[in-house]
């Protein structure tokens, strides 16, 4: 059994780790109401902004030849948008969406290229031998456009460019606070929406829906991309706030228990050292009873 000085120094030890615990909790809170605020705020005009292209895609006479963003392709390169966090201690979340995202690389049939943003992506396909042709990391919990906007270029010159066939994009889906769900969903080429879901009114298109396209598309697609970050980022800190809860938790529960502990042991060697005492008066006692 531990001494009561080894017992101090774990509860002493555990009780530093609840503090930095709970500071930590506090700063991915604030974090993360920044972080849901804005996806929540974006996502709106970014699922708008998707509904009405894939309305000027599916207009009649429209196809797909109307931009290059748009060229559906036979082949199977691919390329896919991972995005992680740069750091851990954020419960399942990072090993999730790797999992996620390892098990659609398997599945494809021809070559893969991945760009990772964060650093626990790029460290994790580095080690499972994806090919990496891009990586950013250091990332603001709310980026600019222009800050996304490099991210979006490699994949748009990628495809404009004819390296690859299709683009996906890995994240962390935010549904809530308690919640967050890995995805894997298609950027490039946008797809018409099912008849279901389209846009029943008609419009008039000026000058006409490839010079539209031309105009916007780039920058939907930089939205996307931006949309994806922002859910990533408020998935990020609500499960490190969580986690971290959760640690604090667990260092009280640790604390209370070795506390019990410590009271036990030191109450056994007060005894033990009572009936030492006890034990060395009555012995004393009796030498001076057989010395008289």
């Amino acid at each position: 059994m531990a001494t009561v000085h080894e017992l101090r120094r774990r509860i002493q030890s555990v009780k530093s780790i609840g503090q930095v615990t709970r500071a930590m909790e506090a700063v991915s809170a604030s974090k993360m109401r920044r972080a849901q605020q804005s996806t929540l705020a974006s996502r709106p005009y970014a699922e708008k902004a998707r509904e009405i292209l894939s309305y000027i895609v599916s207009q009649p006479g429209a196809g797909k030849s109307l931009h290059p963003l748009l060229e559906v392709r036979e082949g199977n390169r691919v390329a896919i948008l991972l995005i992680t966090p740069d750091r851990g201690l954020c419960g399942a979340l990072v090993s999730n969406i790797l999992r996620k995202t390892t098990a659609f690389i398997n599945e494809q049939d021809g070559e893969v290229r991945v760009i990772a943003v964060g650093r626990k992506g790029r460290d994790f396909m580095l080690r499972y031998g994806a090919n990496v042709i891009a990586e950013f990391a250091n990332m603001p919990d709310l980026p600019r456009a222009m800050e996304i906007s490099p991210i979006a270029r490699v994949l748009i010159d990628d495809y404009l460019e004819d390296r690859i066939d299709r683009v996906y994009i890995s994240y962390t889906d935010f549904v809530h606070t308690l919640l967050q769900t890995p995805v894997v969903t298609q950027l490039l080429p946008l797809e018409p929406p099912p008849p279901e879901r389209r846009l029943r009114a008609g419009f008039e298109i000026e000058p006409d829906p490839a010079a539209v396209l031309e105009e916007i598309l780039p920058r939907f697609t930089e939205m996307q991309v931006y949309q994806a970050f922002l859910e990533a980022r408020a998935s990020e800190h609500s499960a490190r706030m969580v986690a971290m809860r959760n640690a604090t938790e667990n260092a009280k529960e640790l604390q209370t228990d070795l506390t019990l502990t410590f009271n036990k042991v030191r109450q056994q060697n007060i005894t033990s050292e009572i009936l030492d005492i006890a034990g060395g008066a009555e012995a004393l006692a009796q030498a001076q009873a057989r010395a008289a």
